[in-house]
C-alpha cells in the first residue's frame, strides 16, 4: 500500500479518540473502492498456446534477408553482419551462439 509522507501523522491521543464505528466505516470505504475487473473481458485478448490462428493475418511487413545479413546455423535467426562471430565448417555462427 502506498504511503503519503506529506500527510500529518496521528499521535497516540488521536488513535485513541477514533471510535469503533469510524474505524468500521473506514474499512468498508477501502474495500468498496476496489476495482471490479470482468474476468471474461480480461481473458478475451489472451491467446492460448496451440490456438488456431489460420484465419489471422500478419500485421507486420516481412522483408527478405538483406545483403548485409546472415542466418546463424545454430539458432537460425537472421542477424546483421556485425553479429557474425565465426564460421564453423563454412556455416555462419552469431555472437550469441558462439
Amino acid at each position: 500500500m502506498a504511503t503519503d509522507y506529506d500527510t500529518p501523522r496521528k499521535t497516540d491521543d488521536d488513535v485513541d479518540s477514533d471510535s469503533l464505528e469510524e474505524l468500521k466505516a473506514r474499512r468498508s470505504d477501502k474495500t468498496a473502492s476496489a476495482v471490479d475487473v470482468d474476468e471474461f473481458e480480461a481473458a478475451e485478448g489472451l491467446e492460448l498456446p496451440g490456438a488456431d490462428l489460420s484465419n489471422e493475418e500478419l500485421a507486420v511487413r516481412v522483408l527478405p534477408k538483406q545483403a548485409d545479413e546472415f542466418t546463424c546455423m545454430s539458432c537460425f535467426l537472421v542477424h546483421h553482419r556485425s553479429q557474425l562471430a565465426r564460421e564453423k565448417n563454412g556455416q555462419p555462427i552469431c555472437r550469441d551462439c558462439d
